[in-house]
């Protein structure tokens, strides 16, 4: 499986004030392609009736949307995969409901953890954080680019790297050897807002993170 797009964004209630299927639309509308749905406070039912909405923009753009932890809402939604953390279902019980052509992502935190979801079927690795981020209340210790490099070494599955990744950082990621970069902090931008019920300008930040990833 290749990644559709070197920006793998990911939507945020929390920080846009907008629904996910708002965020999912603009997106869409700068060129992004690859789009997580994550929303660690909703129910089933809601990120259910998130993942529908959002796939009846994500389809007919050709796009791809991938369902955070809940691989039951994947199933249900009929979504095009799940993305995986530590302490969800392990790769292989996911793959056993979802199916083999459904893609299945999965965060890793060491080069121990990185090697262990090698040996499972993931379609793509996250590596992590590679920056300080504060998407996060307790975060798992940077890694920094050195877990990036280390990690192409070992294999040429597509690679995904997040954490603390801005405009101004994500060619260097690239660089040093992943195939997208995930965000969520950096597409919602809280300057400039005057008010709580502001919405960030998530359109032109996503555009600005595909131009600057267009030369890699």
């Amino acid at each position: 499986m290749l990644l559709p797009s070197k920006l793998y964004a990911i939507t945020s209630r929390d920080l846009s004030n907008c629904t996910h299927e708002e965020i999912t639309g603009q997106l869409l509308s700068a060129g992004a392609r690859l789009i997580q749905l994550r929303d660690k406070e909703a129910s089933a039912k809601e990120m259910l009736e998130a993942a529908r909405a959002c796939l009846r923009l994500t389809r007919p753009a050709g796009a791809t949307l991938i369902i955070n932890d809940r691989a039951d809402v994947a199933l249900a939604a009929d979504a095009d995969g799940v993305h995986l953390g530590q302490d969800d279902l392990a790769v292989e019980e996911a793959r056993e409901l979802l199916g083999p052509d459904k893609i299945i992502g999965v965060s890793t935190h060491s080069l121990d953890e990185f090697r262990e979801a090698l040996e499972t079927s993931a379609n793509y690795i996250a590596v992590g954080p590679v920056f300080a981020t504060t998407t996060k209340e307790n975060p798992d210790p940077v890694v920094g680019l050195e877990l990036v490099r280390a990690a192409r070494q070992l294999t040429q599955r597509p690679l995904v790297a997040i954490g603390g990744v801005t405009i101004e950082r994500a060619p260097g990621v690239i660089a040093a050897g992943a195939d997208a970069v995930a965000v969520v902090s950096a597409l919602y931008p809280i300057a400039g807002l005057t008010s709580l019920s502001d919405r960030p300008d998530i359109a032109g930040q996503a555009r600005a993170f595909i131009e600057a990833l267009s030369s890699q």
